[in-house]
């Protein structure tokens, strides 16, 4: 009897293991390891455990938290010290700081001056865009061959010219705003963040990019909700000295701390490849002719396929608005709403809080259950209702309530960046990751000046009134809605391929898997 129950259990061992074998050979390697990501991905503890011990991520984590700190802890100063800098440089003004007078008091200089400075964020933001739109795309597609650290570094450093110029600007009251914008707008020519999430693809696995690309802007979301407060318990030229320190930190923390995260294998992988793409070069001029047009041909990625068309079409319409929303939002609420830095610096906490609440709760789980297509449609139809509710408020509390909604409109930008990662192989991380970087410049570009056009026709009493440019961005965000809806959901969504892929490895036919494979070591003695 016990040797018979030996037998058995061997057999039933040896048919076990002669099934798993089976179901590994119906299977191609992708299918395998799609079903091995998936039986884990769906577990938010592996998710942070992982995200948490790679090599690169943490670190962009904390320069983001430290740039959105330095940069938040300035967002309610530059507004005050710019319109009143306006006022006495170009009206002619002499009298107490133009934020310190009651709304309904402001004499018209300052009126101006707000005007003044509205306008050149928006040009600002244009030129800076601009030049973001120029080089992006080569600036990725060289971070693929030459690695990504260097370019982040470069990216960093750039962005400190501008606090630097802000503190100058409270120390000589002669400096014209002039140096502070032009410096924000030069350093557009290095997009650092487009490289940083590049960084992300090359160590997270597909099925966790869109919480990870998360996870960067609830970084952000957490600097932005702690440093407004800065401004209400520190006078503006020491907020400013603050932030420039935070800054210079944190260039020092990434040149000590900030990995390599792309492997030399696909830095060589990709240096062939571009090499096998570039034109005969016979004269020098064919040369200067390659590396002129080398950025619009770098480009034309976008037009590979349906799926990169749709994609574009959301990175111009989301980047019109959101760019929008961001650069002219404070001067609105300022010169509308009577915002002081009090006020400021509770709506830069709820949002932070919000954001940093949505993408690290809600994101994971809501994009594991509807998938990415489904969670760029609803990012972009509360984008639409919060710009309404801007454009018909008639109080600060609607402003809050609208920008506390807003926060989920932050789902957008992690998803969409993950849909495109995760539809190119890892040579081409920095390149496709840059090239749509460049296409929402553009539209970031336009965006305000589209914005404060509207603004101009309609601020005297036309259409709803100063609130018009709001409902308008409404109105982008719901053509960009239907972008979302065309995306292929079989490219758009990473669980897509997980769910089919467990789909074919069970409906598989067991004598269908079983004919003609060899089952090797499984096979009994």
């Amino acid at each position: 009897m016990p040797p018979q129950r030996d037998n058995y259990e061997s057999s039933r061992a040896a048919d076990e293991r002669r099934n798993n074998f089976i179901t590994h050979l119906s299977m191609d390697e992708d299918t395998e390891k799609l079903l091995h990501n998936t039986t884990s991905s769906d577990n938010p503890k592996s998710f942070l455990r992982y995200f948490l011990t790679s090599s690169g991520p943490p670190q962009i984590i904390t320069l983001c938290l430290l740039i959105a700190l330095a940069l938040g802890s300035t967002v309610g100063v530059v507004p005050a010290v710019v319109e009143d800098r306006y006022a006495r440089l170009n009206h002619g003004y002499t009298g107490e700081p133009c934020l310190q007078i009651k709304m309904g008091e402001r004499p018209q200089e300052c009126m101006l001056g707000n005007d003044d400075a509205q306008n050149s964020a928006a040009m600002t933001s244009f030129i800076s865009n601009s030049l973001t739109f120029s080089t992006s795309s080569l600036m990725g597609s060289i971070s693929d061959e030459r690695g990504r650290r260097g370019i982040i570094l470069l990216g960093i450093g750039l962005s400190l010219l501008g606090p630097m110029f802000l503190v100058l600007m409270q120390l000589d009251d002669s400096i014209s705003p002039f140096p502070f914008y032009a410096s924000h707008a030069f350093s557009g020519i290095v997009s650092w963040m487009a490289v940083a999430l590049s960084s992300l693809s090359d160590v997270i696995p597909s099925e966790w990019r869109a919480p990870a690309f998360g996870m960067v802007l609830a970084g952000f979301s957490m600097g932005f909700a702690l440093s407004p407060i800065l401004a209400v318990v520190m006078s503006h030229l020491m907020v400013s000295i603050f932030a420039l320190s935070i800054l210079v930190g944190g260039f020092i923390f990434a040149c000590f701390y900030m990995p390599e995260t792309l492997s030399p294998e696909s830095a060589a992988q990709a240096r062939l490849n571009r090499l096998s793409e570039r034109p005969p070069m016979n004269t020098q001029a064919d040369v200067w002719k390659y590396n002129l047009m080398r950025p619009a041909k770098e480009l034309m990625i976008l037009n590979r396929n349906k799926l990169f068309r749709l994609l574009s079409a959301l990175a111009f319409f989301s980047g019109c608005i959101g760019s929008a929303d961001h650069t002219l939002f404070l001067y609105y609420v300022e010169e509308n709403f009577g915002f002081n830095d009090s006020d400021i610096a509770t709506l830069f906490l709820i949002i932070g809080v919000m954001g940093i609440f949505v993408q690290t709760v809600i994101l994971k789980p809501f994009n594991s259950l509807v998938g990415e297509r489904r969670v760029v449609i609803v990012s972009f139809l509360v984008g639409s209702l919060c710009n309404y509710l801007y454009g018909v408020a008639e109080t600060k509390k609607t402003i809050f309530v609208s920008a506390t909604l807003a926060s989920l409109t932050g789902m957008s930008f992690p998803t969409i960046s993950a849909i495109k990662s995760n539809n190119v192989d890892e040579m081409e991380q920095g390149r496709i990751q840059g090239a749509l970087y460049s296409l929402q410049s553009l539209a970031s570009a336009l965006g305000p000046l589209l914005l404060r056009y509207v603004y101009n026709e309609t601020k005297d009493g036309g259409g709803f009134g100063r609130g018009t440019m709001f409902i308008f961005g409404a109105g982008l965000y719901l053509v960009a809605t239907l972008f979302a809806w065309a995306l292929p959901e079989e490219e758009a969504n990473s669980n897509y391929k997980n769910y089919h892929a467990k789909k074919r490895s069970s409906l598989v036919p067991r004598s269908e898997r079983q004919g003609g494979l060899n089952y090797g070591s499984t096979q009994d003695a």
